[in-house]
């Protein structure tokens, strides 16, 4: 049985933007939708007065919001499967918890109640630095358009921290149809740098062959399993973040994997995946690796 596609819902814009790019992912992968919506508001259940009806009319907001978030779904695609639950719980423990039941987790990229002006919601970031699952940011300008679909991108790290980020990206583009880019963005080494053109010529040439070495170890697999996927392979000098916020802009979904160490309890996400949370100019894919 396929595990749903889960989206935390609260009522905001962006968690309704959330909702209509989940619906249309659902039904790429012939998936069921969950809509959570979580809050604290029992915390506070026995300090309220016995008369207070504060908690019924909140826990009557969150299934309002559920069901017209359900409803939403339903006109966008009938024939997706809906379902709805409201939790007791904070909203970033009670995505992470659903995590180990889900194909991936969707989120807005702020929530309600944010501070205007932020790039990014709190738990937005708290599920993407730590979730098992991979984790979907609705944000950017390409989430709601229609039309030809761009490509998906996906970043290659080191081949220990990015193999399932390929497999997550190139699954994506077969269910689009679209074409695959992969990115291995380079830097010179320290001691390369150098002012004799033919010397700094053959270190560029070396960090190149690098970067393209790692970008075929990395679809070897992948690419094998999918040979409809077009598939664009690019090895950038720069850095990564900047090599993918650039490739981000006209994409469909950008994708990057995440190291996920055992007993770290500190944000598990990489400069660029940050960086791509915040800027990127389309929805982004936090993949989960295992160290």
């Amino acid at each position: 049985m396929e595990l749903p596609l889960v989206v935390g819902v609260d009522g905001s814009d962006s968690s309704l933007e959330a909702v209509d790019w989940a619906v249309d992912e659902a039904a790429r992968h012939g998936l069921s939708l969950r809509l959570v919506f979580a809050s604290l508001w029992e915390r506070y259940e026995g300090v309220r007065p016995s008369f207070s009806t504060d908690r019924t009319a909140d826990k009557a907001m969150a299934e309002h919001i559920t069901e017209s978030c359900a409803e939403r779904a339903r006109l966008r695609n009938p024939e997706v499967k809906v379902s709805t639950e409201v939790l007791p719980e904070d909203p970033a423990s009670a995505l992470l918890r659903t995590a180990h039941e889900s194909f991936a987790l969707v989120t807005g990229s702020r929530g309600r109640g944010e501070i205007a002006g932020m790039l990014l919601g709190s738990v937005s970031l708290t599920v993407a630095a730590h979730a098992v699952c991979p984790v979907v940011v609705v944000r950017g300008r390409r989430h709601g358009e229609q039309g030809s679909p761009g490509a998906v991108v996906v970043g290659v790290g080191d081949t220990t921290d990015g193999s399932a980020a390929v497999r997550f990206a190139i699954r994506e583009a077969e269910a689009r149809g679209c074409a695959l880019h992969v990115v291995r963005a380079w830097r010179h080494r320290a001691h390369e740098h150098t002012d004799s053109p033919l010397i700094a010529d053959d270190a560029t040439a070396s960090g190149d062959e690098r970067a393209s070495a790692l970008l075929t170890e990395a679809l070897r697999d992948a690419a094998g399993d999918h040979p409809q996927v077009g598939v664009r392979r690019q090895a950038v000098e720069g850095p990564a973040h900047k090599v993918l916020l650039d490739a981000s802009t006209g994409a469909d979904l950008v994708v990057v994997g995440a190291l996920r160490r055992q007993g770290h309890f500190g944000l598990q996400l990489g400069r660029t995946a940050h960086a791509l949370l915040h800027h990127a100019d389309c929805p982004v894919a936090v993949v989960p690796q295992r160290a």
